[in-house]
């Protein structure tokens, strides 16, 4: 370089596949998986050793869904894979490791303001506090009489980032008959607290909203809560304990119903398999959604201790949830008939 340095080429990758050790075996290992990219090579130019790796995904990169200045509901994605328009997101596909190995990971989502009053690429810190750039509450002589307009501008809320939050989350390994198969997340968005309340978040909702899967697709049903959040200064309606989040899901005959199926009514769990719990047969499985896990079977599984189900279990749910868990490990469930289900969360559909 102009500098004397020496330029270093990198591979960006997600995972070193160190059990495999000669070119062959990693070619082997590339013909066999469907998902990732795997490759022989150097993880940076002046290493002398090439390693099996999986390379890292192209960056998703895409033109946010329209909305209105300001608006935090719905976008304008009608025509979207023919859904209802949602409210603005991503969907995005989980990395998957190879090696089997628990990942912990993180998710950053960072909500960006941009302005065009100067120009973004060639202005730096050096120029804060400068009013030739941009100023607070600055007056606009538009009659040219030295009056003019005020403008209602805050500098500290242009050419800046909003809302920086971290997630850690783990992933956990796949088991063998969901190998290469495509896996939705089915699980719970918003908070506690009615419309007015969890502005500019959302009430209680499943995320996606409808969910459509092929034939060999598979749905992960999870979701996490609180007994601990910190709602009360913003308000905190609600069904059940204060301060605490509750899920659970629930067959509906329609969607202009208001009363739940019984166990004993609901027919769309005679066609489904638990991949996490190849024991559990549909009724265990549906005790299990309806509950948030209280009960995890009807009478015990391979993974369910029988003084967990519903006949074993000496104190019982209370109606509200409130001794229920807060957070769900779920089902990864395999269908093996078409069809289709409305659903309702018995606790969280209190009209607010």
């Amino acid at each position: 370089s102009r500098e004397g340095g020496k330029w270093v080429k990198f591979n960006s990758f997600i995972e070193v596949l160190s059990d495999i050790k000669t070119e062959s075996a990693c070619k082997t290992a590339a013909r066999s998986e469907g998902k990732n990219k795997i490759i022989w090579d150097k993880l940076r130019s002046d290493d002398d050793t090439e390693r099996c790796f999986v390379q890292a995904p192209e960056i998703h990169c895409d033109e946010a869904p329209y909305t209105r200045d300001n608006h935090l509901g719905n976008a304008d994605n009608f025509g979207i894979n023919n859904e209802r328009p949602n409210a603005s997101r991503i969907e995005i596909d989980l990395p998957y490791f190879p090696s089997g190995d628990v990942k912990r990971c993180v998710f950053r989502t960072r909500y960006n303001i941009s302005t065009t009053d100067y120009d973004g690429w060639n202005t730096f810190a050096d120029s804060n506090n400068n009013a030739e750039v941009i100023s607070n509450n600055p007056k606009v002589d538009v009659f040219g009489d030295g009056k003019g307009f005020k403008l209602a501008l805050n500098t500290a809320q242009t050419g800046r980032t909003f809302q920086d939050r971290s997630h850690m989350y783990q992933i956990l390994p796949r088991t063998a008959e969901m190998a290469g198969k495509t896996i939705y997340n089915l699980n719970v968005r918003g908070k506690r607290g009615n419309i007015v309340q969890t502005f500019p978040a959302t009430e209680y909702d499943f995320i996606p909203n409808r969910l459509t899967v092929k034939e060999n697709d598979l749905v992960h049903v999870q979701w996490t809560g609180s007994n601990t959040h910190n709602n009360r200064n913003d308000g905190d309606d609600g069904e059940g304990t204060g301060g605490t989040d509750r899920s659970n899901i629930i067959e509906m005959g329609d969607e202009g119903a208001n009363y739940p199926k019984t166990i004993a009514e609901s027919k769309f769990w005679e066609h489904v398999k638990s991949l996490t719990d190849p024991s559990a047969d549909g009724t265990d499985i549906a005790i299990g959604l309806a509950s948030a896990g209280y009960y995890c079977s009807k009478k015990g599984t391979d993974t369910c201790p029988a003084d967990h189900s519903l006949t074993g279990r000496t104190t019982k749910i209370d109606d509200k949830m409130n001794n229920a868990p807060a957070s769900y490990f779920g089902h990864v469930l395999k269908f093996t008939k078409t069809g289709g289900m409305n659903y309702v969360c018995t606790r969280n559909n209190n009209f607010s």
